[in-house]
C-alpha cells in the first residue's frame, strides 16, 4: 500500500511520517502542504491513502475530499474532535486526533489495507440476491452465501459499496446503505449515521456522539440520536 501526507503544518508532517515508516507495508510517495498541490500530484499517481488534516489554507481537507477520484482511502488527522461525524459521513476510513497515538494508526491502517484488498478483488462484484425475515443470500464468485440477520454486527458504507462485518468475516458488496437496511430485519438494525447502520443485540456501549461494538466506534449522527435512544434505551435516557 501507498500513501501521501496532506498537512500545513512541517512539523505535523515530520511527525506523520516517522510514525508511518514504522510500520511495514506502507510506501510515503509525498507530502503536501495544501490541497491544491497534492490534487495536481494526483493526476498522475494512484495512490490508495491519504492522511488528511483537516483545517489548511486555501481549501481544507472536507472540500478536498469533495474534489477526489473515488479510488483513495482517506484517513483523517486533526487536533479537532467536532470534525469527527462529518469525516465519516465522507465516508473516512478513520478519524485520528493529534498527537496521533501510533497503535491507533497501525489500527487505521489495517483497516484501511483490509478495505483496499477488498475493494481490489471481484468480491466487488458480490450481489445481494434475495432475502428472507432471518437472512440475506449473497452471491460472490459464482457462490452464494447465507448471511443470517443475528450474525451481522453493523454493516458500513464506503464508497459505492457496503461492507457487511460479521461475527467470522467482513463482506463487500456493490450495493448502498439505504437499500441493504431496507433489506434487513427492522426489528433489531438501526440506521445510526450517513454511514452506519448497527445490529442493537451486538452494542457494548455508547455515549452522546459514538456506538461501541466490541473494538469498533461507530459514529452516531446528531439528527439519528433520538431515534436511537428511544429504541435502544427505551426512552430512559436523555440524549442531550
Amino acid at each position: 500500500m501507498n500513501c501521501i501526507i496532506i498537512d500545513d503544518e512541517p512539523l505535523a508532517r515530520s511527525e506523520m511520517r516517522s510514525l508511518i515508516t514504522e510500520i511495514s507495508g506502507i510506501d510515503i510517495l509525498g507530502e503536501f502542504s495544501n490541497a491544491p498541490s497534492a490534487l495536481e500530484f494526483l493526476k498522475d499517481n494512484e495512490v490508495d491513502l491519504i492522511f488528511l488534516d483537516i483545517e489548511m489554507p486555501m481549501v481544507t481537507g472536507l472540500e478536498f475530499v469533495e474534489m477526489l477520484p473515488k479510488k483513495s482511502l482517506i484517513i483523517f488527522t486533526t487536533a479537532y474532535s467536532q470534525y469527527a461525524l462529518k469525516s465519516y459521513e465522507l465516508e473516512a476510513v478513520d478519524y485520528l486526533l493529534k498527537p496521533v497515538d501510533p497503535q491507533r494508526l497501525e489500527k487505521a491502517i489495517d483497516k484501511a489495507v483490509l478495505y483496499t484488498e477488498l475493494l481490489s478483488k471481484d468480491t466487488v462484484k458480490n450481489t445481494v440476491e434475495s432475502n428472507t425475515a432471518d437472512f440475506l443470500f449473497i452471491k460472490a464468485e459464482r457462490r452464494f452465501y447465507k448471511i443470517s440477520f443475528s450474525d451481522i454486527k453493523f454493516i458500513e458504507g464506503l464508497k459505492d459499496y457496503v461492507v457487511i462485518h460479521t461475527k467470522q468475516q467482513k463482506l463487500i458488496t456493490a450495493m448502498n446503505l439505504k437499500t441493504i437496511h431496507q433489506k434487513i430485519s427492522g426489528e433489531t438494525f438501526i440506521r445510526v449515521s450517513k454511514s452506519y447502520v448497527v445490529n442493537m443485540n451486538f452494542i457494548d456501549s455508547f455515549d452522546n456522539h459514538n456506538i461501541y461494538i466490541e473494538d469498533s466506534e461507530i459514529p452516531l449522527g446528531e439528527v439519528y440520536r433520538s431515534e436511537f435512544f428511544t429504541r435502544f434505551a427505551g426512552g430512559l435516557l436523555n440524549s442531550d
